[in-house]
């Protein structure tokens, strides 16, 4: 089967891969878009696994307000260079990801960031709420487990859904950009203030 230009262009936007790879891609699926594309986000994965422990001190200070000032948000993204800190696809992950910290209001990085008091009083909650609403004891620990993950996915900015594309995890977008910018990035940290609340 033969792969047209204009399949590799349409594969390149939706993976960022290169021509090469979409060509590649498309020819071992049959010109499948859809797997062609799963096999280009899974090898993109892998590859930005071995970027995960290189050094990453470059980057920029993203600023982002949203209501006409009523939401203002401040995030450091890093990378490994500065020729990176400069590119449009490395400022538009920054851009989306204070758009995505505006709107979804994340509380901590990751899971592992979640104090040890709260995650105690979230289960203690879940566990109160499936008794009162007569599960039955053998099945606690399971729901339980559900209404953390459903806590982490609320509260967790690696965990939740991107605010523009809910397919992905922000976690998961950032595995997608490393492997398409070539670099390891670290979201270092972010501060979120609404007008009114209490600090």
């Amino acid at each position: 089967m033969e792969i047209t230009a204009a399949q590799v262009k349409e594969l390149r936007e939706a993976t960022g891969a290169g021509v090469l790879d979409c060509r590649k891609a498309l020819a071992a699926h049959g010109g499948d878009f859809g797997q062609a594309v799963a096999y280009l986000r899974e090898k993109g994965l892998a590859a930005a696994a071995k970027k995960v422990g290189r050094e990453a001190k470059d980057g920029l200070v993203e600023l982002y307000s949203h209501g006409g000032g009523r939401v203002g948000v401040m995030v450091e993204v890093n990378c490994e260079t500065d020729f990176v800190a400069r590119t449009e696809q490395f400022r538009v992950f920054a851009h989306d990801l204070a758009l995505h910290i505006a709107a979804a209001a994340p509380r901590y990085m990751d899971m592992a960031d979640v104090p040890a008091e709260v995650l105690e009083s979230e289960k203690t909650i879940a566990r109160n709420r499936a008794l009162q609403e007569g599960k039955p004891e053998k099945v606690l620990d399971r729901i339980v487990a559900g209404r953390l993950e459903k806590f982490y996915q609320e509260t967790c900015l690696l965990q939740q859904p991107f605010v523009k594309d809910e397919a992905f995890t922000i976690g998961e977008l950032l595995k997608t950009t490393v492997s398409v910018i070539g670099e390891n990035i670290i979201i270092r940290r972010f501060a979120r203030w609404e007008l009114g609340e209490a600090s």
